[in-house]
Order: C-alpha cells, then sequence, then structure tokens
C-alpha cells in the first residue's frame, strides 16, 4: 500500500495536526518578530510624523520631525563626527586585522592559540567597559597614554585628551581599534585559512612575487569576506554610541568640547531621551537607516567591483 493510500485512509484529526506541525515550531519565531520588530517598526515609522513630550503627550507635526533635524546644526555636527570616525576607524582597522590575520595565518607554532585569544579578548568586554577603562588611560598626568608619551617624547604629560575638541575623536578611535580590530581579524583569519594553497603554490612556481600573491590570489579569494568586513564595520560605526557616551560623562558629562564626541545614535538619545522628544528621536533613527542602507550599497558595489577586476 503506497503512503499516499495510507495518507488518505488515516483520521482527519491526524491529517489536520501533520499540517499543522510545521506552524506550530514556526509560531515562536513569528511571534517574537512581531512583537519585537514588525509593531515597533511601525510604530516608530507613524512616531516620526509627531512631537511628543514624553511617551503620553503627543501632536501630529508632518515631516516637521525630518526638516527640524536636517537643518539642525548639531545633527550635522554629529554625522560629520560619526562619518570622520567610521573613515578613518575602518581605514585603520581593518588593514591591521588584516595584517594580524595574514600574520597568525604564516606563523605556525603552538602559541598561535593563545595570540588569537589575546587580540580578541578586548572585544568580549564591551564599550560600556571599554569607554571607562579609556577615559581613566587618557587621564592628564595620571593616565598610561600621557606617561606612555612623557616617557618616549618628554612632551604630552598634561595632554587633555578629552578636554581638547581636536583630540577627542582620535581617542575614541583608538579605543575602537583596540576593542575591534581583534574581532575582525578572525574574519580574515577565518578567510585566509580557506585559500586554496594550490593556487598560491603555482603562483610561486610561475615566479609570481609576494605582491602579487596578495593581489592576484589572496585578494580574489577573500573579497566576499572582506565585503562582509567593510559593510558590517561601517554599519557600527554609524551605530556608534556608548564608547563615546561612557568615555566623556566621566569627564565633565555631555559630549566633549563643542560637542567633538557627538555621534548621530548619541543625537538621537539626546532629543529622544534627555529631552523627551521620542518623535524628533525616531525621524533621526530613519535618516541614520537610510544614510547606512545607501552607504552600504555604495560599498557592495565598490568592493565587489575592486574585486571582480582584480
Amino acid at each position: 500500500m503506497s503512503e499516499s493510500s495510507i495518507a488518505k485512509r488515516a483520521p482527519i484529526g491526524w491529517r489536520l495536526r501533520s499540517r499543522s506541525t510545521p506552524y506550530v515550531f514556526l509560531f515562536p519565531y513569528v511571534a517574537i518578530n512581531l512583537v519585537f520588530f514588525l509593531l515597533p517598526l511601525i510604530y516608530a515609522t507613524v512616531l516620526a510624523f509627531y512631537q511628543t513630550n514624553g511617551p503620553a503627550r503627543r501632536a501630529y507635526v508632518g515631516w516637521s520631525n525630518f526638516t527640524f533635524v536636517l537643518k539642525d546644526a548639531d545633527f550635522h555636527k554629529a554625522l560629520w563626527n560619526t562619518t570622520i570616525f567610521a573613515i578613518f576607524s575602518i581605514g585603520l582597522q581593518l588593514p591591521l586585522s588584516l595584517g594580524l590575520a595574514m600574520l597568525l595565518n604564516a606563523k605556525n607554532d603552538r602559541f598561535k592559540g593563545i595570540f588569537r585569544l589575546a587580540i580578541f579578548a578586548p572585544n568580549l568586554v564591551g564599550q560600556v567597559f571599554v569607554g571607562v577603562i579609556f577615559s581613566v588611560l587618557f587621564t592628564p598626568r595620571y593616565g598610561l597614554f600621557n606617561r606612555g608619551l612623557q616617557a618616549l617624547t618628554g612632551w604630552g604629560l598634561e595632554q587633555q585628551w578629552l578636554g581638547d575638541s581636536k583630540l577627542v575623536m582620535p581617542a575614541i578611535i583608538i579605543a575602537a581599534m583596540w576593542m575591534y580590530v581583534g574581532f575582525n581579524m578572525i574574519y580574515f583569519l577565518a578567510a585566509l585559512q580557506n585559500v586554496d594553497q594550490n593556487l598560491i603554490e603555482a603562483a610561486k612556481i610561475d615566479g609570481a612575487g609576494p605582491g602579487n600573491i596578495f593581489l592576484n590570489v589572496i585578494v580574489p579569494a577573500i573579497a566576499p569576506v572582506a565585503t562582509f568586513v567593510v559593510v558590517t564595520s561601517t554599519i557600527g560605526s554609524y551605530q556608534l554610541f556608548e564608547l563615546p557616551y561612557n568615555m566623556l560623562k566621566n569627564n565633565g558629562g555631555g559630549y566633549g568640547p563643542s560637542n567633538s564626541g557627538l555621534t548621530i545614535v548619541g543625537y538621537l538619545y539626546q532629543n529622544a531621551f534627555t529631552n523627551g522628544d521620542l518623535g524628533t528621536g525616531a525621524a533621526v533613527g530613519w535618516l541614520l537607516t537610510f544614510i547606512i542602507l545607501i552607504i552600504s550599497l555604495v560599498q557592495i558595489r565598490i568592493v565587489g567591483s575592486v574585486g571582480s577586476e582584480i
């Protein structure tokens, strides 16, 4: 007797239960996404067109929240600071992460695992902890950075890293590099370990040097992972908040002199929770979403075209 005939002879209740079983397993996933993603997304969209005074009072203002944000000098400052952070942190972090990954991939000894753990470990502590630690490290006179500068150059013992508008962003970039270089290194290391060694050996036989092997063999092989790392690092850079907030709040509060440490998410937090205008905060969130979307699409196109040309 075939399975189809057995199914037709089975009781109706058994057939209904067998058909509904997949939906029973899918229900928790659908319910969680509905409650914690779809409904907040819809509410944030509606809220962006209202001016609020706390969660209870609100008035419809149309596109005024968006026009206010786009004209606000603080938003321009936050956008500039965040973009500078993204450019320099990615431009410094990713080459260093790739270099460390290549070094660890080539290094063949029993201490390789310890080196990987030591480099990756800073990412495990979180931005809040790193922000507090680096606020101490950048303290004038007693901070480790100033002590190091004074020992190496005889200058910098009294340097106000977090009190100088020109040095706040470099200090944040240094802290972010210490935290995320090891994290991105893991991705590059995994990509390098999957490079076809036969291609490398063939290139060496043909007389290719290390530079040609890197550009013509390794780079195309790790291009998909590099695209992923660049895009995710950019998204993370534009979502920066906890690190500068905790670095600067122990140094007089705020976001540094002249808002030199203010980021887009910091600006969102300032409007939504400090000022109580959740509508403006929602508008900032949607603007940030579109900024990240546009930049990510451009990066995917550029990195993909460069990888294919190489």
